[in-house]
């Protein structure tokens, strides 16, 4: 494995870049992390010389805010995803499986370093992990005998990998500062609606869509150029869409013209929600969209979808070309969070409603799963993380987060503790928020934002109210469950959410510190 302080190549481009020329705050304390890097790099060392034949090979594709509901095998009757249904067909879907965090940076950060991000204090969009040297997925995988890559985008910094080779071109070219900050809570206006929205029409070209034809087109090389690789890999492929912009072909546009539903919003329900949420709506400046445009924008985002599937089966066609290394793949389709389409009045993520925290997730092997089976207990991105380290026989850090899925993927009646954990603590909200999923309920807390303005509670019976347009938290009868679900947040996390939120803030404010000069915008892709 080559040390993340030398200069590495971006594989396929001749590029080069020093992953090691930041100089950081070290947030991680003890000699606990070091010491688990030095194995881990031990363990890579004595893995080339072992036989890996036998492992199989690992394939992660993941979209960027994809609404788990509109998919056809989470029983979606009109949006055509044929390739993700495939898969489906193939594999195990699971059916109540959550993101870590309902934002991109956040959630990728807490799947590469195997962690809640509020434990690696990946606070929002210009957060990074604090080590350049983590242990993360990718290495744990390198020390059992894999060679980790990524093609596509990830969100990393410019100057980091964590463990990956990057493949078919340079599409991680962020500038990390770490600055951010919140809201006043009075913030519940704005002077404009967001330009985003002027994005929602058909159109042959947008960034989303020129980055990911790349990102095919790398991930196809990718299989031409390993199909007679020796040892076991790991290719995670980062598509972007069906992320904002919403522009998208006529004809992925015309298939779902004037057959979208609009949300479901009753009379005076946006004056109920959260302090938060309503801070939110107004910085994200999307108080009073047009009915027009969110109907295109839905229509839109259905045919997005479409469009991305297309470029998954694309890859998938490719893969099984090579039909020896395809019976030897394990391959996962999941996505970094969801999108509310104007569900609640909101769109993009940033919330804990289903539409943002709650994702696809889809496995398929078949030499050890048969497909079309279904898991419904909850589960989540640390999960799943743990699950490839399991089936790639690597050994997690023991202070890593998420449970391995493998015996109740192997045994559907194995008691699996369906539960699941998402935080959120980014921007455009007066205070951070986490969530708890168990059984059919779901518990989100709002940390107090000052003396004036004390904390919020949601809790919600799925089951009975799958939109969410209920809020049960006031009730008396729920009183116990609110205090058992709110201990197994701060359980979870390793902390008081408050804390938490005090800790976040005072990173954001403080940022990094660079001194480094910012890569040319032009040799990496936006997104």
């Amino acid at each position: 494995m080559a040390s993340e302080n030398e200069s590495m190549a971006v594989a396929g481009t001749g590029m080069k870049f020093d992953v090691g020329s930041v100089s950081r705050r070290q947030f991680l304390r003890g000699a606990a992390a070091g010491t688990v890097t030095a194995a881990l790099a031990s363990n890579s060392t004595q893995a080339e010389t072992k036989k890996t034949a036998s492992k199989p090979n690992i394939l992660w594709i993941m979209s960027d805010e994809h609404n788990y509901a509109i998919t056809g095998a989470y029983g979606n009757e009109l949006v055509h995803t044929p390739h993700m249904d495939s898969l489906a067909a193939r594999g195990i879907t699971f059916d109540t499986h959550y993101c870590n965090s309902p934002l991109c940076v956040p959630s990728r950060s807490s799947i590469t370093a195997g962690k809640y991000c509020s434990r690696v204090d990946t606070w929002g969009l210009t957060s990074e992990l604090p080590d350049a040297n983590i242990p993360s997925l990718p290495r744990v995988l390198n020390a059992a005998g894999y060679k980790s890559y990524l093609c596509g985008k990830q969100h990393y910094d410019y100057t980091r990998r964590y463990g990956f080779i990057e493949w078919g071109g340079n599409f991680n070219n962020n500038y990390k500062t770490g600055k951010g900050h919140r809201d006043a809570p009075t913030h519940l206006t704005q002077d404009q609606l967001s330009d985003r929205f002027e994005s929602f029409h058909p159109g042959d070209h947008s960034s989303i869509m020129n980055h990911d034809q790349k990102v095919t087109a790398g991930a196809l090389d990718f299989f031409a150029q390993h199909k007679d690789a020796a040892e076991p890999w790991f290719l995670f492929v980062g598509y972007l869409a069906p992320h904002f912009p919403l522009t998208v072909p006529q004809q992925y546009f015309d298939r779902y013209k004037d057959k979208v539903p609009m949300p479901e919003i009753p009379a005076g329900y946006l004056d109920s929600l959260s302090l938060n949420y309503r801070v939110q709506r107004a910085g994200f400046q999307e108080l009073g969209v047009p009915e027009s445009v969110v109907k295109q924008g839905r229509e839109c985002y259905y045919g997005l979808t479409n469009w991305v599937d297309d470029e998954i089966g694309k890859v998938l066609a490719a893969l099984e070309a090579h039909p020896t290394v395809a019976e030897n793949t394990i391959v996962i389709y999941s996505s970094d969070h969801g999108e509310n389409m104007g569900e609640h009045g909101m769109w993009w993520k940033n919330n804990m409603f289903e539409t943002a925290t709650r994702v696809p997730l889809i496995i398929s092997f078949p030499g050890r799963w048969k497909g079309g089976q279904r898991r419904k207990g909850a589960s989540s991105h640390l999960d799943l993380v743990q699950t490839l380290v399991e089936l790639g026989e690597g050994e997690a850090p023991k202070d890593w987060n998420g449970t391995s899925m493998v015996s109740w993927m192997d045994d559907p009646n194995h008691k699996w503790k369906d539960l699941a954990v998402s935080e959120y603590w980014a921007q455009f909200t007066a205070s951070g928020y986490g969530m708890v999923r168990q059984g059919d309920w779901k518990y989100v807390y709002h940390c107090v934002i000052d003396a004036g303005h004390p904390d919020e509670h949601e809790l919600y019976h799925l089951a009975d109210d799958p939109k969410e347009l209920h809020n049960l938290a006031s009730k008396p009868e729920h009183r116990q469950r609110i205090e058992a679900m709110h201990r197994t947040l701060v359980t979870e996390l390793g902390q008081d959410p408050n804390q938490i939120e005090q800790r976040s803030r005072a990173g954001l404010a403080e940022g990094y510190h660079r001194t480094d000069p910012r890569p040319d915008a032009r040799a990496g892709e936006e997104g």
